[in-house]
């Protein structure tokens, strides 16, 4: 028995591992999905100064409501979606991780339970057993999509407190479809109550284009709930500036459950001063989309396939061992995930550089380790 083993956990943590990935030394590192593209010069020097400033009232509590960036990222996603987003309908914590879960603090917890159609984001049902929230897996297509018609049959019989659908889907790289989200709304209505449904867009921003947000959905739905995060398309992941937008209902009683000035005052200096360089940020994902259709385009010529991807990743195999294959890429000097799927991988689109050596590497592993399904998705 380990020293953690011999506590007095609550039950559905014992046997549970942290959250996280192998990070052994490579020369590329292809696999948390981070945006490759470092910061430009010139929020560099407007971080120095935002933060400067911020730091002389260090001595004082930060904004408890965060209200100046909050009307900054309602403007944001205002512009970016062309739907109207008002600034009592955002809400903002440290990364999108807990965001989600304030919303199982708040609409989740004992005796209640969560939903997500699997494989997807794992964070999702290690935030709901950290709140005590039950969970259940929901249904995709051997392709990874979810069927409609099958997914809302499943809310209505599981009735969940909270439903979660990620999209572009984590670590499938594909989005849903506005009106499966729309009906999986309309499923976590149910007779003598409801649920909440929240849709983890984290990557959204990476979408093909014709792809619509699922913020287009919020009038008239006061339970549904968008997130998203600056991690990924805005290159910000040390920050760890999460958000939502939702009824302002949703962000009124989330304040029931936020600890009281969770968000710093650097935290808020720093993600206002990103936004105000929201075009030159977003310049990089064009790049990044490059370079995943570059992977996308060159894996039939190796006799693998990929799952259609909007997200700054990409799924691909089948390999007859993953986990070898997954090495081999490691001792060439590439490290991708190995997210549990058989027979599938999933790599970060980097830069121009990080996808030549990939792409070379997985060259010499494919003939070796691909299976004899070659290039079917199923």
């Amino acid at each position: 028995m380990t020293a953690m083993e011999a506590l007095p956990l609550r039950p559905e943590l014992r046997g549970r591992s942290p959250y996280g990935a192998p990070q052994p030394p490579a020369e590329h590192r292809l696999n948390t999905n981070e945006n490759p593209h470092p910061l430009p010069p010139a929020l560099l020097a407007d971080l120095q100064v935002a933060l400067a400033e911020a730091a002389s009232g260090l001595n004082r509590y930060p904004d408890r409501d965060a209200t100046a960036l909050r009307a900054d990222l309602a403007g944001y996603l205002t512009r970016t979606s062309g739907e109207q987003v008002e600034p009592a309908q955002v809400w903002a914590a440290n990364g999108s991780n807990e965001v989600l879960q304030q919303v199982l603090q708040t609409f989740g917890g004992a005796g209640r339970t969560a939903l997500g159609f699997t494989p997807s984001y794992s964070m999702h049902p290690i935030l709901s057993a950290g709140t005590g929230t039950a969970w259940v897996d929901g249904h995709r297509r051997p392709d990874f999509t979810i069927d409609p018609a099958a997914a809302a049959a499943q809310v209505r019989e599981v009735r969940p407190d909270v439903v979660f659908v990620t999209s572009p889907n984590n670590p499938t790289g594909t989005a849903v479809e506005l009106d499966t989200i729309a009906a999986l709304y309309e499923a976590t209505s149910y007779d003598d109550g409801a649920g909440v449904l929240v849709v983890d867009e984290a990557y959204t921003e990476f979408a093909r284009t014709g792809t619509v947000s699922a913020l287009s959905l919020l009038p008239g739905r006061p339970r549904l709930i968008v997130s998203r995060t600056m991690s990924k398309a805005f290159g910000m992941a040390g920050l760890r500036l999460g958000y939502l937008a939702a009824d302002a209902g949703v962000v009124e009683a989330l304040q029931l459950v936020r600890l009281p000035y969770h968000l710093s005052s650097l935290t808020q200096a720093a993600a206002r001063a990103a936004l105000a360089h929201t075009e030159q940020l977003l310049a990089t994902v064009d790049l990044v989309r490059a370079e995943r259709d570059r992977i996308v385009e060159a894996l039939p010529g190796m006799g693998l396939t990929s799952v259609p991807s909007d997200a700054n990743f990409v799924l691909f195999g089948h390999f007859a061992d993953a986990g070898a294959a997954w090495q081999a890429l490691l001792d060439r000097g590439v490290l991708v995930r190995d997210v549990g799927l058989p027979g599938w991988l999933r790599v970060t689109a980097g830069t121009t550089e990080e996808t030549d050596a990939f792409l070379t590497a997985l060259g010499e592993v494919a003939p070796a380790h691909r299976s004899s399904l070659g290039g079917s998705t199923a």
